[in-house]
């Protein structure tokens, strides 16, 4: 998994509506950069839905928030359209942007392995660096430890 400090990877990927969307595309702005493995599951859901319900927190903090997961554009824009979330949703079929963030990884239950997305979210300066990382964090916790850091990298800045 990348670290605070390095240089966040650039890529290209389809969001919900089809469009192309790079994350140079915000350079300048703080980026909270979200890998969940799969839309319309409980845990996503209950993550997306935390960040649509703070969005004006992440707003008023000077954070864009985009999430990527490993579904097709037809299965976020279903995802989008059922819990109205009102930020970007990413494609990463491929995989290629988890495992340039290290966040595709091997997974086990009930004892089988298989290879998905480690649930983990980027702050990225508008520098293009890593300001932190939050690896593993947990769905119903995510919107409370993200946004405490952005307040407090704001209050240090």
């Amino acid at each position: 998994m990348i670290e605070a400090g390095s240089k966040a990877p650039d890529f290209t990927l389809k969001d919900q509506n089809g469009d192309t969307v790079r994350l140079s595309d915000h350079s300048g702005q703080t980026v909270v950069l979200y890998f969940y493995p799969k839309a319309n599951t409980s845990g996503c859901t209950t993550q997306a839905c935390g960040v649509r319900d703070h969005y004006k927190d992440y707003s008023h903090a000077g954070a864009t928030v985009i999430g990527v997961s490993p579904d097709e554009v037809k299965a976020i824009r279903k995802f989008d359209d059922q819990h109205k979330f009102g930020f970007t949703l990413l494609a990463d079929k491929d995989h290629k942007v988890a495992e340039m963030y290290g966040t595709w990884v091997e997974k086990s239950m009930y004892g089988n392995t298989y290879m998905g997305v480690q649930r983990a979210t980027f702050i990225i300066g508008g520098d293009g660096k890593v300001l932190r990382v939050f690896p593993k964090v947990q769905p119903k916790k995510h919107d409370d430890t993200v946004l405490k850091a952005l307040v407090e990298m704001n209050t240090t800045t």
